[in-house]
């Protein structure tokens, strides 16, 4: 799969580079972020995987989280995808903020219109992990995911249907239940249809409590002042109670006055690179 290179800037010895490619199971063209730190001009690096939340891009989270300096010390690669197909001519996939471009939710759509592009869940999963250890220095056994909001909740759902893929998971404010929030529904019923049963198959909360044992080490950062937590948009309670009940390790941060926003991120982002690195480097 041939890698078209959209830009590379140094940054703490190592390189943010953006790269453009035709996806095969999204059948566009996608583009996504990739840190290289200066361990992986000599050596295999794990990989650490971003999603990132609705109306975002690949470009948010390389210009705004200000995590170069922590994953340059740490040798990991840190990859940033986008967060749905582009430009395929779907009729109203650019009609809202919250469904369709920019939205792709981290599911396999099983419904028409969307089922042929919006596939980015086996995108995540499986074609984008291929292509970057075919392309760079990685080492393919050592991978975590983490991720923002939407993207949060991609992270857990990602780590939760797949035990042992990835070493590590972390959220910053995820969507912890989306079968009980209205950005759930209104995805959720789009892409997989009116059987909320399906829905069920994308929801960390549920997931959680088939997950067949314990060993994953859950860090949740979430504001305390995020206005969607309190329009009851990320339900965390519900994660954590489920958790508890299965006696999956989370830790869950509520932290004092902060929003929704990069700003938070950006401030606990090197609590989330060394929670990572625990695990990708030991």
């Amino acid at each position: 799969m041939a890698l078209k290179q959209v830009s590379s800037n140094k940054c703490f010895e190592g390189f943010q580079k953006v790269f453009e490619h035709d996806s095969a199971e999204l059948k566009c063209k996608m583009k996504f972020g990739i840190y290289l730190p200066p361990k992986a001009e000599t050596k295999k690096c794990p990989v650490l995987y971003w999603l990132s939340g609705l109306t975002c891009t690949e470009q948010n989270f390389i210009t705004k989280a200000g995590f170069h300096q922590a994953a340059a010390e740490h040798g990991l690669i840190v990859v940033a995808p986008d967060t749905s197909p582009r430009g395929c001519n779907i009729e109203g996939e650019d009609e809202s903020w919250d469904f369709g471009t920019g939205a792709g939710f981290y599911v396999d759509a099983t419904e028409d219109p969307w089922k042929t592009n919006y596939r980015m869940y086996s995108y995540i999963k499986d074609e984008l992990p291929k292509l970057i250890n075919a392309n760079f220095p990685t080492d393919p056994e050592r991978m975590s995911i983490f991720g923002h909001s939407m993207g949060g909740h991609g992270a857990l759902i990602l780590a939760l249907k797949n035990p042992g893929k990835y070493k590590s998971v972390s959220a910053f404010a995820p969507i912890c239940n989306p079968i009980q929030c209205q950005w759930g529904k209104k995805a959720l019923g789009g892409y997989l249809g009116s059987d909320v049963s399906k829905w069920e198959a994308y929801d960390a909360t549920q997931l959680v409590k088939s997950y067949p044992d314990s060993h994953l080490d859950i860090l949740i950062d979430q504001g305390k002042d995020d206005q969607f937590l309190s329009a009851g948009q990320l339900l965390p309670d519900n994660f954590i109670a489920a958790c508890t009940e299965r006696k999956i390790p989370v830790v869950f941060r509520l932290q004092q006055g902060y929003d929704h926003s990069y700003f938070f991120i950006a401030t606990f982002i090197n609590d989330h690179i060394k929670h990572h690195a625990k695990y990708l480097n030991a």
